[in-house]
C-alpha cells in the first residue's frame, strides 16, 4: 500500500533568484522582472503539491508581502505561512489568513532557517500566539527540533501541529553513525508526539535521496521540501521536480 504522505512546496528560493537581479528594480513582479514565484507557485501545485509554503521574513530577503497576498489570492491548494514571532507578522498572518502558519526562529545573519524554535524557554509567549490563530480557525505548527522537552511544551500550549527539523539528520547523512542517531531522533520524537496527540510534519535538508529513508518516519503527516526541488526545477522544471519528489515520496 502506498504510504500517503502530503507535500508542501516551500517556493523561497525562487525569490531569491528574482531578488538578486531585481532586488531594487522598484516592482515585485511583471515587466522584467522574473522569476515570479506566483508562477512558480502554481506550476508547483500543477506538478502536485498539497500546498505551498513561503517564508516571509523580516528583512525580506526573498519573499515580498505582495508575493504572499498573490500567491494567496491564486492558490488552489493549502498556503503554509511560515514566521517569525513577532507582532507584526502575527498581524499580517491574522490579515491574510493562510490555512496554515509554521512559528520558526529567524536570523537575520542565516542564509536559510537553522535550528529549530525554543518553545520550551518561550512557552507563554507562544502560547499567546497559537491562542491567537486557533481562535482564528489557522492551524498553527512549531518548527522544533526532535527533542522531549520541545514537543511536551507544544503540546502543553495546544498547538495541533509539529513540524520536526530534519536538518541535523540531512547533514549527517554521510555519516553513517551519526547519521543513525539523528533519525533515531526523528522516530523517537515522531512516535512522541503523536502520543500526545500531535499532528507530525518533518522538513530541511530533504532530499530526492534522503527522502527513502525520511518517508519511514512513522505518523508523518506532511513533508515542507524547497531547496531540493528548486534546484531540480532548474534542470527540468517546477512541475516535473514536484511530480518526482512526489514519487519518491511514494517510495517508488
Amino acid at each position: 500500500m502506498d504510504k500517503r504522505i502530503l507535500l508542501g512546496v516551500n517556493i523561497d528560493h525562487s525569490a531569491t533568484l528574482r531578488q538578486a537581479r531585481y532586488r531594487d528594480y522598484g516592482r515585485d513582479f511583471g515587466e522584467n522582472v522574473e522569476p515570479d514565484p506566483l508562477e512558480i507557485a502554481l506550476a508547483a501545485e500543477r506538478g502536485g503539491a498539497d500546498g505551498i509554503t513561503v517564508h516571509l521574513r523580516e528583512d525580506r530577503r526573498h519573499i515580498q508581502d505582495s508575493d504572499v497576498r498573490r500567491i494567496r489570492a491564486a492558490m488552489s491548494t493549502r498556503m503554509n505561512f511560515e514566521m517569525a514571532c513577532t507582532d507584526v507578522m502575527v498581524a499580517f498572518a491574522l490579515e491574510i489568513k493562510p490555512n496554515s502558519v509554521c512559528l520558526v526562529p529567524e536570523n537575520r545573519s542565516e542564509v536559510t532557517t537553522e535550528g529549530g524554535l525554543d518553545v520550551f524557554s518561550q512557552i507563554n509567549r507562544i502560547a499567546s500566539i497559537v491562542k491567537k490563530f486557533n481562535e482564528a480557525g489557522i492551524k498553527t505548527s512549531l518548527f522544533i527540533d526532535p527533542e522531549r522537552k520541545q514537543i511536551e511544551a507544544a503540546a502543553t500550549i495546544a498547538a495541533p501541529w509539529i513540524e520536526l527539523h530534519t536538518g541535523a539528520y540531512a547533514n549527517a547523512y554521510f555519516l553513517p553513525e551519526q547519521r543513525t542517531l539523528e533519525y533515531a531522533r526523528l522516530v523517537e520524537a515522531a512516535k512522541l508526539g503523536h502520543s500526545l496527540g500531535l499532528t507530525i510534519n518533518a522538513g530541511h535538508g530533504i532530499n530526492y535521496v534522503n527522502i527513502a529513508e525520511v518517508r519511514e518516519i512513522p505518523h508523518l503527516h506532511e513533508l515542507n521540501i524547497g531547496h531540493t526541488i528548486m534546484s531540480r526545477a532548474l534542470l527540468i522544471g517546477t512541475e516535473a521536480a514536484v511530480a518526482l519528489m512526489k514519487t519518491k515520496m511514494l517510495g517508488r
